[in-house]
């Protein structure tokens, strides 16, 4: 665990509606960290696929190439640098090892170097009622290692999207003393309306953290839509920013890192665990 030396850290949160092609979402990111940078926030967070959203499989294989050859990303690497600003990119799809893509997150420090990077561990398979099924794992694979960064506010955990619904996984990142996880979404609009908020905010009071979590909103290119409702959880619960159905743009918001200490301080239930025989 990395003891936090700041104690206080200004977030920009970004709701974008991402496009089916590189270029316009680089162009939304690059606007996006400018106004971060503006208003003298310190890390600027985006939500999943913020790179390229493209469910048409043949213009999406044209564009998806492996992560260090990706063009969303090295535009990242390149605003982190030129805005001075730590920048959570959210995701993109990039291909793996095996041929089949991965849902990829990147966290570049203020110098643009690359710090940390995630592959989405849980999937999207899903069979929502009245809608046709949604199988993320037909073309991507998915990511085996839980990952955490240690920065000056602490140690962060990285999530995306569908992990929302597999607490032992922020039970992990909260069990090793983070203080802020992230998790980039692009939840539809009935599972968005039924669960976002309350999953979040879950979240934050099982591990004592802040939840920090960027969202795709509204119709897009490729024909889907999504909940937007960009939100910041604090370790009590509270939620502190709600970004709602708003169009692509930026909100800051000023954390306090001692109210994670405090949480825990009073219910430190993660470090509590007891041994039981399983159920039969």
């Amino acid at each position: 665990m990395t003891k936090p030396e700041r104690p206080t850290l200004r977030i920009a949160l970004g709701q974008m509606r991402s496009a089916d092609a590189h270029a316009d979402n680089i162009a939304t990111m690059q606007a996006f960290a400018a106004e971060a940078a503006e208003q003298g926030a310190d890390l600027l967070a985006l939500p999943e696929v913020a790179g390229l959203m493209n469910r048409n499989p043949e213009t999406a294989n044209r564009q998806v190439t492996e992560a260090d050859r990706d063009p969303y990303l090295a535009a990242c690497a390149e605003a982190a640098a030129a805005n001075g600003l730590w920048l959570h990119a959210g995701s993109t799809p990039v291909l793996g090892p095996d041929g089949r893509f991965l849902n990829h997150s990147a966290v570049f420090g203020p110098d643009g170097a690359l710090r940390a990077s995630y592959d989405k561990i849980h999937l999207f398979d899903v069979a929502l009622e009245g809608r046709a099924p949604i199988g993320e794992s037909k073309r991507f694979a998915p990511g085996r290692r839980a990952v955490i960064l240690p920065t000056p506010w602490g140690d962060w955990g990285l999530t995306i999207c569908y992990d929302l619904r597999f607490p032992h996984l922020f039970r992990h990142y909260a069990q090793r003393g983070v203080t802020m996880i992230f998790v980039p979404s692009a939840f539809t609009v009935p599972t968005g309306r039924a669960h976002w908020e309350v999953l979040l905010r879950a979240r934050a009071i099982e591990t004592g953290a802040f939840i920090v979590a960027a969202a795709q909103s509204g119709h897009h290119s490729d024909g889907r839509e999504t909940w937007g409702h960009s939100m910041i959880a604090d370790p009590w619960g509270h939620v502190v920013c709600d970004m709602g159905r708003a169009d692509p743009s930026v909100d800051v918001v000023e954390i306090d890192l001692g109210a994670v200490a405090a949480a825990r301080r009073q219910i430190p239930a993660w470090g509590r665990d007891q041994p039981f025989d399983p159920a039969r």
